[in-house]
This record gives C-alpha cells, sequence and structure tokens, in this order.
C-alpha cells in the first residue's frame, strides 16, 4: 500500500526549502508518494527586495508547485516547515492552515500522521516554541503527531532537538549543513514508516470486518 506524504512549507531565504525537500527525499525512501508544496508568499516585493537572500529565494522557488487544500485532502501524512516568527509559524504558513477549515469539519484531517520542522536565526530563538505552537493545530485536527524523538543518531548528530529537525541560520544565513538535512530525511522516513504502517493497520481491520 503506497503512502501519499504532503511536505508543506513556508521559506524566505531558502533555508526552510531545503530541509522541506530533506524531509521529502526521507520520505520518498521509505517508498512514499511525496508532493513538495510551498505556501504563497503574502510579503510585499518591496519588503522582499530589501533582502538580497529573500529576493533570489523567491525567483528561485518560483518553479516549486503552490498548495492548496487539496493537497490536504490528498496525502496520508503531513509534514509542514516553517520559519521561526517570535516563537510562532510564519504568518504565511498560518494563512495557509486557517483555509483548512472545511476538511477540518469534514473530518478529513483526523487520524493522520504529521510532523514539522522549523529554522531560526539564533539558537535560542523559539524553533521549539514554533514546533509546539503548530502541535496546536495538529490537536484540534485530531491528527496524530509524529516526532523524530530519539529515533537515529542522526537526531543527536544535528544537535539533538526531537521536536523536529530545526536549523540556526546565523548572520551569514548560511543553509542547513549535512548533519541537519540528514536529520530531515530521518524524520521524513519516519513518517512514511509509521503513515503505512497505519494504513496497514487500517485495511487489515476493514478486511477482518468484512
Amino acid at each position: 500500500m503506497t503512502v501519499k506524504v504532503a511536505v508543506i512549507y513556508y521559506s524566505a531565504t531558502g533555508a526552510v526549502h531545503a530541509l522541506a525537500q530533506a524531509v521529502a527525499e526521507g520520505a520518498g525512501a521509505a517508498g512514499a508518494v511525496v508532493r513538495l508544496r510551498r505556501v504563497a508568499e503574502l510579503a510585499p516585493d518591496s519588503a522582499i527586495e530589501q533582502n538580497p537572500r529573500w529576493r533570489r529565494h523567491a525567483d528561485a522557488a518560483a518553479s516549486i508547485d503552490l498548495a492548496s487544500v487539496d493537497d490536504l485532502a490528498w496525502a496520508d501524512a503531513y509534514a509542514f516547515g516553517t520559519p521561526t516568527r517570535f516563537g510562532a509559524p510564519a504568518a504565511q504558513l498560518k494563512q495557509f492552515i486557517d483555509q483548512a477549515g472545511g476538511l477540518w469539519r469534514e473530518g478529513v484531517l483526523a487520524d493522520k500522521p504529521v510532523t514539522a520542522f522549523t529554522s531560526a536565526f539564533n539558537r535560542h530563538g523559539g524553533s521549539e516554541a514554533t514546533i509546539l505552537s503548530l502541535g496546536n493545530v495538529f490537536y484540534h485536527w485530531g491528527a496524530l503527531i509524529v516526532p523524530p524523538g530519539f529515533t537515529d543518531q542522526a537526531v543527536y548528530a544535528a544537535g539533538g532537538n526531537p521536536y523536529g529537525t530545526s536549523h540556526v541560520s546565523g548572520p551569514d544565513g548560511d543553509g542547513p549543513g549535512p548533519a541537519t538535512l540528514e536529520a530531515a530525511r530521518h524524520q521524513g522516513h519516519r513518517l512514511a514508516q509509521i503513515a503505512g504502517r497505519l494504513l496497514l493497520d487500517g485495511a487489515a481491520t476493514t478486511a477482518r470486518s468484512a
């Protein structure tokens, strides 16, 4: 049974984009069909133009398909990525999530595995708070939160964040290094594996009750 994973993210200067690609790679390596989707940019061009890295990434990411609520209905599991904004998700990702009310009312989002990842400027810049904030959304959905935990050495090598892969960009705006990307791949792989087990259990239960 093939698992369908939606990796949905917002990235300003590219760090979260790199993490999202790694998460997608990990899920794909576990046999999942993956949709990598970026959410729409809300910031005006005047703001983007003030940051050359933001401008470069906005232009480079234009080829990535925009996320829609149809991607949420399609997927068996979700991975959400966002920069940290004062310990909370970026407005761009939150605006997308706020469009999911219809699916939530219909119960489409319930019982699906979900995980989250993030990037912050400072080491103590709110990474864990951002992931926990997204958890509040997942509780309302009735989704099943799948953190990386300490389930692989890749988590330790990347700094040991059991809530979700996190990157510290610093003043130079460096992208995630090999260890962090490997932790993101593990997170995506783990999400797809657990989603697959849930689908098999569901299919077995249905067969027994038929």
